[in-house]
């Protein structure tokens, strides 16, 4: 799976968030440069956290090489930590909630 989330642009929001957070790009912005981003990678054929970090850099000068910890699809899947969302403490939280509920079902 991690495999296969890694071959496309799955962390383009991840990118997008990054740049609002850490260069303070107002969102319209951060999404008009991850397009450019994206589609750079796209026709050199390559996953976001493979596109060169001076190529993202001729699209907006001020990306750094933190950008990577947010380009892996294992950081992007930690980071969701909100209700509902992917991070490892997440999923085990719900799955032992889920395992006690049928545990009592089965008496």
């Amino acid at each position: 799976m991690r495999e296969a989330a890694e071959e496309g642009y799955a962390t383009a929001t991840d990118l997008a968030d990054w740049l609002v957070v850490t260069l303070k790009l107002p969102f319209r912005e951060a999404h008009r440069v991850t397009g450019q981003i994206v589609a750079k990678a796209a026709s050199e054929d390559v996953p976001l956290h493979e596109l060169p970090l001076h190529e993202m850099q001729q699209i907006e000068p001020r990306i750094n090489k933190g950008v990577f910890a947010v380009l892996s699809a294992e950081n992007a899947v930690k980071n969701r930590t909100s209700y509902g969302g992917t991070a490892p403490k997440n999923v085990r939280r719900e799955a032992s909630r889920w395992l006690k509920l049928l545990a009592r079902e089965r008496g």
